[in-house]
């Protein structure tokens, strides 16, 4: 997608990295094994990217690809970084936006109507985080939707985008990461449990797909009000951020 980023890994691992990506591109870790999940790798990110001057960071999980923008209820293979400066400067127009990220694809059948953006729900995997929030990363399970209950329990608001979404593989179909160090041993259902013991007012525990599920009631966060940046005025017009739809096999331009 020809944009700027980079990985964070912990010690062991930079070999392995550093064989197939650009070394000034990795950032490696102060420590290692901490049997916490990705909670202090995430911790560090964020510290990170204040320390940068950063108003926002966006973290995302090394099992995504590719992402997409919806078109006429389709999911077209983008490759831009297009879709993240959009959602950028969507979240820039309000003042109390906390997270924002992508939908899964797996959630966005074509041919069904999705709304562009849906508020105040969980935000997963690809996410948008407003630096200055006074939360961090907690626990060792579920911290996804630990850290978007907490937000949202004290008002913010969160931005899921299904305009632009992110091919999430599935959990537990990848080796290593969380599913070696979380997933087994029941984990799944240690992690439900965890869950309902931070937010017992709005989780329960089911079973879905053949393996135990969190399931949480985001009802209660509906009222939860965009507040616009004093003065907004959004430009009429489409902006499309450089983006054009070209047939992939051709390259040639079907529409600017």
């Amino acid at each position: 997608m020809r944009g700027d980023y980079h990985i964070v890994i912990e010690p062991q691992e930079y070999d392995n990295y550093a064989a197939v990506i650009d070394p000034e591109k990795i950032y490696v870790l102060p420590f290692s094994n901490l049997g916490q999940g990705s909670i202090p790798a995430r911790n560090w990110v964020w510290e990170h990217s204040i320390s940068t001057g950063a108003k926002r960071h966006w973290i995302l999980d090394d099992n995504i690809y590719p992402f997409f923008r919806r078109r006429q209820n389709k999911r077209i293979n983008c490759l831009s970084m297009g879709i993240f400066a959009a959602a950028e400067d969507f979240v820039d127009r309000y003042k109390n936006i906390a997270l924002a990220g992508f939908q899964y694809a797996m959630f966005c059948v074509d041919q069904i109507d999705f709304p562009p953006f849906v508020l105040n729900t969980r935000i997963y995997s690809c996410i948008l985080i407003q630096n200055n929030i006074p939360y961090r990363w907690r626990g060792r399970y579920n911290e996804d939707t630990d850290l978007s209950l907490r937000v949202l329990k004290d008002g913010w608001c969160t931005c899921l985008f299904y305009a632009f979404i992110a091919g999430k593989h599935r959990t537990m179909t990848m080796t290593g990461g969380n599913t070696d160090e979380l997933y087994i041993n029941n984990g799944r259902l240690l992690m439900a449990r965890n869950l309902q013991e931070q937010h017992p007012d709005v989780t329960k525990i089911t079973r879905k797909w053949g393996r135990w599920q969190h399931s949480v009631d985001y009802r209660p966060f509906k009222n939860n009000k965009l507040i616009p940046v004093d003065g907004l005025v959004v430009k009429e017009g489409i902006n499309n951020y450089g983006m054009v739809l070209r047939n992939i096999t051709t390259g040639e331009i079907i529409e600017e």
